[in-house]
């Protein structure tokens, strides 16, 4: 299911659901307050959220056989939302959202059967252009949500299907700073099993079968690995976490991942 692009835009459907009930929670005074994003406002993050709508949805027609995105268009996209009040930012976000993931509802299954997007080196079909635009988007919402409550989390139903990105995260974003470094990430709901290795780049695999030697192992919920990979994993935000090794472990683990 977790290939499924129903599934995915389904849970993106979800996302927005929530992201629609924190801002109608907020109060305008609110806005300016710093997010979990470091040094965005919890407006900013909806700003984010709103251009990066528009930008999916040029890469989704440009994905249907459209024109290929043009690149110098996306700084003309930030431009006109950071010129945005924070009351506009946050207001507009949610029509732009929606109007992409309806554009993604309203496909035919031939058109998602046919989709293909060139990304970073990949290229992406329908799951995995839709998996890219939910990743940001459950993360982001949660920046503004742990803002309201800390106690907060991803939404269970991303964790689910994002599970496949911490790999792509890890051998992209992955500091090799921190290493070397080999280490057992285990996760629960759902059951992960992973093995991060930290040299001359990083990489995040299967639990091999054979086993692994390790510098030690870090159990948790899959949903606190998640923000691990997104470096959204500091002290004040850490579920229950079991660490084997060396007392810094966890630490050097998370040196690893700087977010963004």
């Amino acid at each position: 299911m977790a290939n499924d692009p129903r599934t995915l835009i389904a849970v993106l459907r979800q996302s927005h659901d929530r992201l629609a009930s924190l801002a109608e929670a907020i109060s305008e005074d609110f806005l300016p307050h710093i997010s979990y994003a470091d040094a965005w406002t919890v407006a900013q993050v909806f700003s984010h959220i709103g251009s990066g709508a528009e930008i999916s949805l040029l890469m989704l027609e440009a994905a249907l056989g459209g024109p290929p995105a043009d690149p110098d268009a996306m700084p003309a996209i930030w431009d006109t939302w950071n010129d945005k009040t924070p009351r506009q930012q946050t207001a507009d976000c949610l029509p732009a959202d929606d109007a992409h993931i309806k554009r993604l509802e309203g496909l035919s299954d031939a058109e998602l059967a046919g989709l293909s997007y060139d990304f970073l080196g990949l290229t992406l079909d329908a799951a995995g252009l839709v998996r890219l635009r939910l990743s940001e988007h459950a993360v982001h919402t949660w920046d503004v949500a742990v803002a309201v409550d800390p106690e907060a989390v991803v939404a269970p139903a991303a964790v689910e299907v994002l599970v496949p990105m911490l790999a792509f995260l890890a051998e992209r974003t992955g500091r090799t700073e921190a290493g070397p470094l080999r280490v057992r990430l285990r996760g629960t709901h759902p059951e992960v099993d992973l093995l991060l290795d930290v040299s001359d780049k990083v990489t995040l695999i299967p639990w091999p079968a054979g086993g692994a030697e390790t510098d030690g192992e870090i159990a948790t919920t899959t949903e606190g690995l998640l923000r691990l990979a997104y470096g959204r994993h500091d002290a004040p935000h850490t579920p229950p976490v079991r660490v084997t090794g060396a007392a810094d472990l966890l630490d050097r683990t998370r040196a690893v991942f700087p977010g963004f």
